[in-house]
């Protein structure tokens, strides 16, 4: 998709902020002043890519008008050259317009934002328990190999170690960015232990991931609107569990949503937790109700995120993972289980990034 006229205008203005910033970013008065030096760093660093796309889309546009100039030349060896330049330059060319506008995409405002995970065990009874478990341990791991930091809010464990139902905190860089894409219906297909005759069973579990909504969001909840419960947590804790109603369930009654958590030692910490988690499944919702206002036929994300959307399953007899969105089949179950999901996420990450460019496209033509 070539560059509009307009967009190397923008692509200028850019490049041009990008220097100033650099200049700024030098300034004695600046570096003391820690909000501004904060500001202006993050916005260096994250213009500094299409700056960098930019100057090789120049130097190709230049290397372009070079060859193109040696097309009339007396000798005809100099003129096959050229025509051999151009048309690599050309592929090259596509490339960095490609490149560009990807890095051109608006952003999802939530992408660097950490996430609420929960994990509910669906059709299947407890199988479906146990499988909630794999995929709890496949994001612990995952999120290990990001560097990220998890941590269980709530759970609700089963006789032979599988879950009813998990609620993970997940801080780190791009947390958002990398599971948005794991919310939906996640079916297994298996043979369960207690299964004598070997048959296979089909079970399901749910995943929702929430960003969580900065400290710095207004959302406007009435006290009144709330019921607050406290309870004796279950589940791992030592002996602290049995001590003390120190696990908090926040209940926003209008809407009948709910947010837990069970798994500090402070009764406080826990209702601190449980609020941030339902304002953001709140803002969650607030926000699916904009997108189906604004395009009620439109997928904003690769599949629409929703719990009952059947997203991936997981074969065990076969080894195959199978993302039904990207019609994505890896023969490789335990190692994605074992937090190898890069594999897949990165595929639906560039899938999401061609759709907005098709949009992108439309809108320009």
């Amino acid at each position: 998709m070539a560059l509009t006229h307009g967009l190397i205008e923008k692509l200028e203005d850019i490049r041009d902020r990008h220097q100033e910033v650099s200049l700024l970013l030098a300034e004695p008065d600046v570096v003391a002043d820690q909000e501004n030096f904060t500001k202006l760093s993050r916005e260096y660093s994250e213009t500094t890519p299409i700056v960098n796309a930019f100057a090789d889309y120049c130097r190709v546009q230049s290397e372009l008008e070079e060859a193109a100039s040696l097309l009339d030349d007396d000798d005809a060896e100099i003129r096959e050259l050229a025509t051999e330049t151009i048309e690599e330059l050309k592929n090259e060319m596509a490339d960095s317009q490609q490149s560009i506008h990807i890095l051109l995409l608006p952003k999802d405002p939530n992408d660097a934002a950490n996430v609420y995970l929960e994990i509910r065990a669906g059709t299947g009874g407890e199988e479906a328990a146990l499988f909630a478990g794999d995929l709890k341990r496949m994001y612990e791991l995952f999120a290990a190999a990001n560097k990220w930091n998890v941590k269980s809010t709530s759970e609700t464990p089963t006789g032979i170690g599988g879950f009813k139902q998990v609620d993970l905190h997940i801080e780190g860089k791009d947390v958002y960015a990398k599971l948005k894409f794991e919310a939906g219906a996640h079916r297994v297909q298996r043979i369960p232990q207690t299964e004598s005759q070997g048959r296979i069973h089909t079970s399901a579990c749910t995943v929702a991931v929430l960003p969580e909504v900065s400290h710095n969001y207004h959302i406007d909840i009435e006290k009144s609107d709330l019921r607050i419960d406290t309870y004796r947590a279950s589940g791992a804790g030592g002996q602290h569990v049995n001590k003390s109603d120190s696990a908090v369930r926040i209940t926003h009654i209008p809407t009948n949503t709910v947010a837990e958590c069970q798994q500090e030692r402070s009764q406080l910490r826990n209702r601190d937790m449980a609020m941030s988690m339902l304002i953001a499944k709140l803002e969650n919702e607030k926000r699916r109700e904009i997108e189906e206002q604004e395009a009620s036929d439109r997928k904003i994300q690769v599949g629409s995120g929703d719990r009952s959307e059947r997203i991936r399953t997981y074969n065990f007899p076969q080894s195959r993972v199978t993302d039904h969105r990207i019609n994505l089949t890896l023969y490789k179950l335990q190692e994605i289980l074992d937090g190898g999901l890069g594999e897949i996420v990165e595929p639906l990450s560039v899938e999401n990034q061609a759709q907005e460019l098709k949009k992108l496209q439309a809108s320009e033509n």
